[in-house]
């Protein structure tokens, strides 16, 4: 008997109907590769072959490839434009569902040249491939989002934790691309980060516009061990970008608050656990009165995030459940009274990641905006799952549409789930605002860790300079580091360092070491960096889990040494780190299994964040950085 994968690649539809006579379930088979017989059947293109298959085969047509690839994919990759016109008008495989690398078939068809398929499948979605966006819309962490319209200007803040400046400010015209304009807290001395553990700090902000001015509240999260654990900050500006005033912090038990204006001009902040309300002050910085639970969720479980909408009078109450791994979801329920009673939409939960497959996971925490033209949209939280099972690149982002029934209850996205490819909403005016960084400065593109003491960064032209403080990363008074989120699963990231001469502690010389760093918190992070050892200069490459480093090699340079090259290339949760030699790139190390960068990656404190990637000083010497670039790389 020929192997099955002989017969279909010889297109043989004779002796394929014999084989599964003889084995009905014959096509449950895949390679050493990961593709399934059903899947190789599509990708020969042979129309006849697979209309057998699919009628009279005993099949899944929904089964992915271990890349997360769909029959269409296979289709397209094909060329068979009737092929793919039959798997999807008959067969109604979907062309925006992504592969685990978030390629969808219509993002195949662009770069494998197929025009005709191109222009098929831009028919079928009623847009071309300029007018079609993919999710998420922020890329790495971009937690919590919550977003506000005034005019024709949308404003979006998303969760900082330790990270400071503290909760990114960001602006768009078109709800699609997003640029950081401001921050909530710039002053270190506001923040009140310092000995905070990573995880920790501000947690679910809101935004929202009264009177003229914008108002941001987050949950300030302590460190376990005292009282109180969770205050609200209130903050204020008459600017988007800032500066914002000095915050207040409410003593009231609770996360994810959010600010409500009513009809009558009285203003509210809402909690969880479920929704919880209670009236502030128009300024938002004093508690008027006792907290009242509205309503705790249809799902029951980590009922939070509670946001409310008026609308054609009925109060809208949006809520994040299932807690934020893969039961996450967003739930609605309404009332013709502001303190209810609230009745759960009979379509709850209106957005969930029902198939654990997917590209885009743990969907929720959302938020409706309605845009300039009367369109509605919710803006959730995210993960994307890659080829390696970890989200590596922490809460983001995402944009959907949202459809009201005829009963006047909101669906997001058609109650599909989360999209990976959606059209983009037309609005009226896309020109870009006047928006920018309040003052431009180093914190325009990079964040550090429980605030910054003055004199410690220096920018000089286009070199940063970092003063170390003699602590480590693992230390919790460590501040000594600028990064960027890591927004996608294969990159590069590479830099200059040298350190200037004559860094001494007790006219001994100490050991440092300064360079790149790929970091999540204190307990996971990686160094490739220019290092002295007992007097010896060298290149450092080390992995720091939990509570000690795990790994750590030291190559040996000229002891007068003080500057090297470096670079990291990150290979979903492989990363391999070289240094220049001459004008040689050498290996240092190979690191395979970095999923300590993740949240799910260590059991350990509050992990909700994201992995970073940047430079950092430890000890007391001064790094100079120069020509710090993150290249993307789509695998």
């Amino acid at each position: 008997m020929k192997d099955l994968f002989d017969i279909i690649r010889s297109q043989d539809l004779e002796a394929l109907k014999e084989f599964l006579v003889e084995y009905p379930r014959g096509m449950d088979v895949e390679t050493e590769d990961g593709v399934w017989a059903l899947h190789e059947v599509m990708a020969q293109g042979n129309l006849e072959m697979a209309k057998y298959v699919t009628e009279y085969a005993i099949v899944n047509m929904n089964l992915i490839d271990r890349q997360g690839n769909t029959v269409l994919h296979y289709g397209v990759r094909s060329g068979n434009l009737e092929l793919v016109k039959y798997l999807v008008e008959r067969v109604d495989s979907p062309i925006g569902q992504a592969n685990l690398h978030g390629v969808t078939p219509l993002d195949l068809a662009l770069s494998l040249g197929r025009t005709e398929i191109q222009a098929y499948f831009e028919d079928q979605l009623g847009a071309g491939a300029e007018e079609l966006y993919h999710n998420p819309i922020c890329r790495g962490m971009h937690p919590d989002p919550s977003i506000v319209r005034v005019g024709e200007d949308y404003y979006m803040v998303n969760s900082s934790f330790v990270f400071f400046p503290c909760i990114p400010v960001s602006h768009s015209r078109d709800l699609i691309h997003w640029e950081v304009i401001g921050h909530a807290i710039t002053d270190p001395d506001w923040a009140r980060l310092k000995g905070l553990e990573g995880g920790r700090g501000y947690w679910a902000p809101d935004i929202s516009y009264y009177e003229g001015r914008f108002y941001i509240t987050a949950t300030y999260r302590l460190n376990e061990g005292g009282l109180p654990q969770r205050m609200q900050m209130v903050t204020s500006s008459d600017k988007p970008e800032g500066p914002y005033c000095e915050p207040v912090f409410l003593e009231e038990e609770g996360i994810d608050p959010s600010i409500f204006t009513d009809l009558d001009g009285r203003r509210y902040m809402l909690l969880n656990r479920g929704a919880r309300i209670f009236e502030i002050s128009k300024d938002g910085r004093e508690i008027l009165s006792e907290p009242r639970l509205l309503w705790y969720g249809q799902n029951k479980k980590a009922s939070e995030g509670p946001h409310l909408l008026y609308k054609d009078g009925y109060y809208y109450l949006f809520m994040a459940e299932g807690g934020t791994g893969m039961g996450h979801r967003i739930t609605v329920a309404r009332s013709r009274e502001l303190m209810g009673v609230y009745e759960s939409c009979p379509y709850n939960p209106i957005l969930r990641q029902w198939d654990d497959k997917r590209l885009i996971q743990c969907s929720g925490h959302g938020m409706p905006v309605e845009t300039q033209d009367g369109d509605w949209y919710m803006v959730y939280l995210c993960n994307r799952i890659g080829i390696a099972g970890h989200a590596i690149l922490g809460r983001e982002t995402a944009l959907d549409p949202i459809t009201w029934t005829a009963d006047g209850w909101p669906l997001v996205n058609s109650l599909q789930g989360p999209s990976e490819l959606q059209k983009k909403p037309k609005l009226a005016s896309t020109e870009e605002g006047q928006h920018g960084m309040a003052s431009p400065c180093i914190w325009s593109e990079w964040m550090t860790v429980r605030g910054a003491e003055k004199g410690i960064y220096e920018q000089q032209g286009d070199d940063l300079l970092i003063h170390g403080n003699g602590l480590d990363l693992n230390s919790l008074g460590y501040s000594t580091v600028l990064v960027r989120q890591q927004t996608e699963f294969c990159f590069g990231v590479c830099g200059k360092v040298s350190v200037e001469e004559g860094q001494t502690v007790d006219n001994n010389v100490a050991d440092w070491d300064t360079g790149l760093t790929c970091y999540y918190d204190e307990n996971s992070y990686l160094k490739l960096a220019l290092a002295c050892r007992n007097g010896q200069t060298g290149i450092l490459s080390a992995e720091y889990v939990d509570d000690r480093y795990v790994t750590e090699s030291f190559i040996p340079l000229e002891a007068e040494c003080r500057e090297a090259e470096f670079q990291i290339i990150t290979e979903h949760l492989k990363r391999t780190l070289y240094f220049k030699r001459g004008d040689e790139w050498e290996r240092t190390a190979v690191f395979e299994n970095t999923s300590y960068l993740s949240s799910e990656g260590l059991k350990k404190g509050k992990r909700f964040t994201g992995a970073t990637a940047g430079i950092y000083v430890n000890g007391r010497v001064t790094g100079r950085f120069t020509g710090f670039e993150i290249k993307l790389e789509n695998k």
